[in-house]
Formats: C-alpha cells, sequence, structure tokens
C-alpha cells in the first residue's frame, strides 16, 4: 500500500470539497442578490464555521492517523462514494442588514460573493499543483 499516495490523496479530497463547497455558496449569495426585491425573502448563507471545524477535524485526523474522516453536522452531510450535502441556514446578520439598507446589505453580500471566490480560487490551485505533482498511479 503507497501511503505517500493515500496522503496527497486525502489532501486532494479536502481541495475538492473546498472547491464544491464554495461553488454551491456561490449560487446561495447569489440567490441573496437576485431575490433581495421578492416578498417574503430571507437571505441565507451556508455554515462556514461548521465547515471549518469540520476540515480542521479532518486534517487533524490525517496529520494523526493519515486517514480522512469526514463527520456529518446539523447543516453538512456526507454521501456513500464522496460527495456531500449542505444546508442553507438563515443568515439574521444579513436580515438585519436588509432591514436597515438594502445598499449595505447588496455590498455585504458581494463582498462575501469576493471572499468566496478567492477561497475557491486558491483551493483550486492547490489542488491543481497536487495533482500535477503527484504521478497517476496505475
Amino acid at each position: 500500500m503507497d501511503l505517500h499516495a493515500m496522503t496527497m490523496d486525502n489532501i486532494s479530497e479536502l481541495l475538492e470539497m473546498i472547491v464544491e463547497f464554495t461553488e454551491k455558496r456561490q449560487k446561495v449569495l447569489t440567490r441573496n442578490i437576485n431575490c433581495v426585491h421578492d416578498p417574503g425573502f430571507v437571505p441565507r448563507d451556508l455554515a462556514l464555521d461548521e465547515f471549518a471545524d469540520l476540515l480542521n477535524t479532518a486534517i487533524e485526523e490525517h496529520l494523526c492517523h493519515h486517514r480522512l474522516v469526514l463527520c456529518d453536522t446539523d447543516n453538512i452531510t456526507f454521501e456513500i462514494g464522496g460527495g456531500f450535502n449542505v444546508k442553507a441556514i438563515v443568515d439574521i446578520g444579513a436580515i438585519e442588514l436588509l432591514e436597515k439598507c438594502r445598499d449595505d446589505y447588496i455590498e455585504g453580500q458581494v463582498n462575501k460573493l469576493l471572499e468566496n471566490a478567492l477561497n475557491q480560487r486558491v483551493a483550486a490551485e492547490l489542488l491543481r499543483e497536487r495533482q500535477a505533482a503527484v504521478p497517476l498511479v496505475q
């Protein structure tokens, strides 16, 4: 068994999760902007702290035991075969901002989109570099 290849795959899997999470978050944030004028609209976001804690736990397990352990949380569940689902949650801060000033709310959502895009680009670039550095196992 090639432990080095497994270790590389574990980190690559985490980077792929970050890319997928940011793609899902982009859709939620974009909807927050597009639906701002809809009656009864409630802004949502993904549970960033929950996702970060999940990744930190997975990385800690990876460092200690060279394996990837991902556990379901209240808003993130894992599927057999590697996929995962994320439940968007109500964004209380965004609701408050929307009630005070729609322009500030839009600016906040755009800033979240920009931060999310940066996180996605970094993870995607790290994944590309990692995959280029790892020879294909046959």
